[in-house]
């Protein structure tokens, strides 16, 4: 019985993942399930798989916490310490689905104890790659991704050779305002962007959907996981979302993952790796889709892409200075603070106004959260002084 820990549970990865494991409940042990505010349905599904803790990142609420547990003998436990201290238990699988920068410390702690962590954070990588690599090695630990683009991507190269690689083409679906005239964003409202037309995600990643930030950080994951030059990594707008990755290889060779928008699949990837098992998710009738449409990404649209080529070029801890002032210009729209396209804007001048000497440190979990923690506090420095 295989011991597994799920961090994001009330999101819909962490449900999407529970939903897999409660289909075969024999052949798991669950030790933490961890959530935010829905503590209603982190203590049901606590109870419903016999998890060993569960916490709330959230310590106010700690006390309804044990409350929706009082009887069961399930542990609750709150904050980052309980977080970091459940993320320490023995357990051969965590699913890494905590939303934001908050998800780093818990993965590299389940890095350093051997735990096979599948990746759906991918602030992680964005934010510190180099080490979260490193950690992984030094504790022969193993990163799988569940980003359906990283997925997708790891699948088509196995048994290939990373040097082999041409290009990674990574698809879009463009989001809520792909098909907007781009006067009009100017004027979108945050229920509108938390609309996404093929996929149901929590608020803050459909908006980032929207943005092409989510893409943005997709780009730099991709660069961090393979570790391949940033040359070869392209995306494409593709509506349908039916194909999720291609790699092109030094022949000419196209490998592509076509598959339903259901984040099932690449979950189901991860937990039964290195096997294929069967999954519940829809086979596609190729016939009736009939078509795939493509088109490149316009930048003007979404700014965001550029950035992230810059982060790249960057190097250093730029990628947790994009990250921490992306997260905080995305909550200054949410508050009403900032019109859509302002988002970039803000992002673009904290990496521009940054001290050099803060990016070229050396990259520890320390450095990364001072970057990270700056970072912040420069963007809300610039909403104050728009919204002014």
């Amino acid at each position: 019985m295989r011991r597994i820990s799920i961090y994001g549970a009330t999101g819909s990865i962490g449900q999407n993942t529970i939903d897999l494991i409660k289909r075969d409940t024999d052949a798991y042990d669950v030790v933490a399930l961890t959530g935010a505010g829905n503590i209603a349905q982190l203590a049901q599904d606590a109870r419903d798989l016999n998890a060993d803790i569960a916490i709330t990142a959230d310590e106010a609420r700690l006390p309804d916490l044990q409350e929706a547990l009082a009887g069961s003998g399930i542990e609750a436990a709150a904050g980052k310490t309980a977080l970091r201290e459940a993320a320490a238990r023995p357990t051969d699988w965590l699913m890494s689905a905590i939303v934001g920068a908050a998800g780093l410390e818990p993965g590299l702690i389940a890095l350093q104890n051997g735990c096979t962590v599948a990746l759906a954070n991918k602030e992680t990588l964005v934010c510190a790659g180099a080490l979260v690599r490193k950690t992984a090695q030094a504790n022969d630990a193993r990163l799988l991704p569940v980003d359906s683009e990283h997925s997708a991507i790891f699948q088509a190269l196995t048994g290939e050779k990373i040097d082999a690689v041409e290009r990674i083409i990574i698809t879009a679906s463009g989001g809520a305002f792909r098909d907007w005239p781009l006067d009009d964003l100017a004027n979108a409202t945050v229920a509108q962007a938390s609309a996404h037309p093929n996929w149901d995600m929590g608020q803050r990643i459909t908006i980032d959907s929207a943005s092409m930030f989510n893409k943005a950080l997709e780009v730099i994951e991709t660069k961090e996981y393979f570790e391949v030059d940033a040359v070869k990594i392209e995306v494409l707008v593709h509506p349908e979302s039916m194909i999720h990755a291609i790699v092109g290889f030094v022949d000419g060779a196209l490998m592509a993952h076509v598959g339903p928008p259901d984040m099932r699949h690449a979950i189901g990837h991860a937990l039964h790796y290195p096997v294929r098992k069967h999954l519940p998710v829809e086979r596609l009738d190729l016939a009736k889709l009939a078509q795939l449409t493509f088109r490149a990404p316009d930048e003007v649209r979404w700014p965001a892409l550029r950035l992230a080529r810059e982060v790249m070029d960057r190097g250093g801890l730029s990628g947790a200075v994009f990250n921490a002032a992306k997260e905080t210009a995305l909550d200054g729209f949410i508050a009403g603070k900032l019109a859509f396209p302002h988002m970039a804007e803000v992002v673009e001048t904290v990496l521009d106004t940054t001290d050099p000497s803060l990016i070229d440190a050396e990259m520890t979990l320390d450095t990364v959260l001072e970057a990270d923690h700056m970072a912040r506090v420069s963007a809300r420095r610039v909403i104050e002084t728009r919204a002014g």
